[in-house]
This record gives C-alpha cells, structure tokens and sequence, in this order.
C-alpha cells in the first residue's frame, strides 16, 4: 500500500518554554531531557496508578517548543490534566490542532532521506518527518507541517486504510473508550521504545517499574484478525471462561479486502491455545496473528 492519508483523528499539544523538556520528562514515561532535533518519542501519560490516560508521538520543533500528538478525543482533559502540573515551571501548554496538518505517509510515499531506525526524524521542506513502526512489509512515516502548507506527494489513502495498517504496526495510539485501561506494558510500549526504565519519576512510575522488574505481567498486546467487525473498547472472551473477558481491543482497523484486524490487550495465557471470540462468549471468532516485533523479556 503506498500514499498519504489525512490524520483528522489526531491532534497536537504545544510545549513552549525554557523549561519544556524537564517538565515533560517529568510526567510521561520516557526520556525527554534528552530529546534531540533529529528524533521523536513515543510515550505515555500516566495516572498515579499507572494506568494510561494518554499517548503521544512528540518531538522538538526548536530547543524550546515541543509538539505532543495524540487522538483528538483525548486532547482536551489530557491538556487540562497537564497544566495542573506546570506550577512554577517555565512552560506553557496549548492546544495548536488547528496550527498543524497531519498525514500518514506509506511506502513509496516516505522519504528516502528518513533514517530507517523507528522514531527517527528529519526535517523536509518545512514539514517535521518522523519513522513509524512498519505494518509488515510497508514503511510508515508522521508527517506534519503548517496548516498552510501544501500536502504531501502521494497517491490519497483513506484514513480507514492508515488505521488498518497502524493495527497491523502493533502500536497502539491511545484513544477515549480506553482510556485507564492498560498499563503501558499491556499495550508492549515497553517493546517498541514508549518507555524509559532508566529516566527520572514520573506519575506511575512505581507501579510501571515493578510490572517490568518484577515479572508480574500478566497481559500484554496481541494482534488478531476477524470476518466481523471490530471496535476499540470490545471485551474479548476465551473458551474457558464465557463469563469474564481475557481481554480488550486497543485499536481496530478494517482490511481493504475484507475482515478486521485489532490490536487486543489480554491475559498471556489466553493466547497460548483455545478459542478467541469479540464482544462475547459465542461472538466471532478472532484468529491470533503473529507480532511483527519481538517482546522485550520480563526482569
């Protein structure tokens, strides 16, 4: 699949101030007091239980200006829950949506100058370029620019066809109906560079530290594939156990030709065998697909 796709759902949280990468560093799970020009993060924002409210695809824009992306659904209280946070620190937050275009490039589309290395970013013609986790055999890329821009080269992709192939990435970008849901683990973000074990405290940051060096993770991302549709939120159920669900989709996209994808947080064990059904007991059976990245080992 190759072109460019128009990213409506996301929007873009503006960090500005002498202070706003040690205030970042200070509230999302990974390393922003390090953050250079020529890479972006993935990371999550916490509540003091460790459970996600927010994840984002930030970058710098100068030494001073740090753009957060996130779901659009989610912007509006996760702006509100950071600025009660800045107290004395030199940054101020804003919501700059409406400052920025978003675009999803994919395959030819991607900028043979982007380093491959996943969360690697350039700058090209004005436009912020950043590598994404591949969906299979297909390279992906963040693209965002000035409002007043002009758009992308590419053939023009639906957004539909983006949010399948970021299920078939195996990241999951936080949205409303899960919000609380997960600890950062149960999406694998400690796998595909989310969070940082080494950096300074942030809000959960205990109970994320000993889900990892305790060994006590017990659920983690999978992605599967249905003939029926899929939707963020759906509980996920075993064969053992028609009462209670083993686990929940975390992102959903439907296939050009035909049946769903999602990306489903649930119990390890669950996926070892049986069968899998969405939304309830004798609901549609979901086949388990492979990962496309390892899982980084339990400590």
């Amino acid at each position: 699949m190759h072109g460019v796709a128009r990213l409506s759902r996301l929007g873009v949280i503006r960090v500005m101030g002498a202070d706003a990468s040690p205030f970042l560093h200070g509230q999302l799970t990974q390393d922003f007091a390090l953050l250079g020009l020529g890479e972006a993060r993935l990371a999550a924002f916490c509540s003091a239980k460790g459970r996600m409210l927010a994840s984002f695809i930030g970058f710098k824009l100068t030494d001073d200006e740090i753009l957060l992306v996130c779901n659009r659904d989610l912007l509006p209280a996760t702006l509100k829950r950071l600025s009660m946070f800045v107290l004395r620190a030199k940054a101020k937050i804003s919501d700059a949506s409406d400052d920025f275009q978003l675009w999803g490039l994919a395959g030819s589309a991607v900028p043979e100058a982007l380093p491959e290395l996943a969360w690697s970013k350039f700058e090209s013609d004005g436009a912020q370029v950043v590598r994404l986790y591949p969906a299979g055999d297909t390279p992906r890329a963040l693209w965002l620019a000035p409002a007043s821009q002009t758009m992308p080269a590419g053939s023009l992709l639906d957004e539909r066809d983006w949010n399948w192939l970021e299920v078939v990435s195996g990241v999951t970008m936080l949205s409303h109906p899960v919000v609380e849901a997960f600890v950062p683990q149960m999406l694998n973000y400690e796998s595909v560079g989310g969070v940082n074990f080494k950096k300074g405290c942030y809000p959960g940051q205990e109970v994320v530290a000993r889900s990892q060096f305790r060994g006590t993770l017990k659920r983690r991302a999978f992605i599967v594939h249905s003939a029926s549709p899929l939707e963020v939120g759906q509980p996920v159920f075993h064969e053992t156990d028609a009462e209670q669900p083993c686990g929940t989709v975390a992102a959903a996209g439907e296939r050009p030709h035909g049946g769903w994808d999602a990306i489903v947080s649930m119990q390890t064990s669950a996926a070892v065998s049986g069968r899998l059904s969405a939304g309830a007991a004798d609901g549609p059976t979901l086949q388990l697909l492979a990962l496309p990245y390892p899982l980084l080992e339990d400590i």
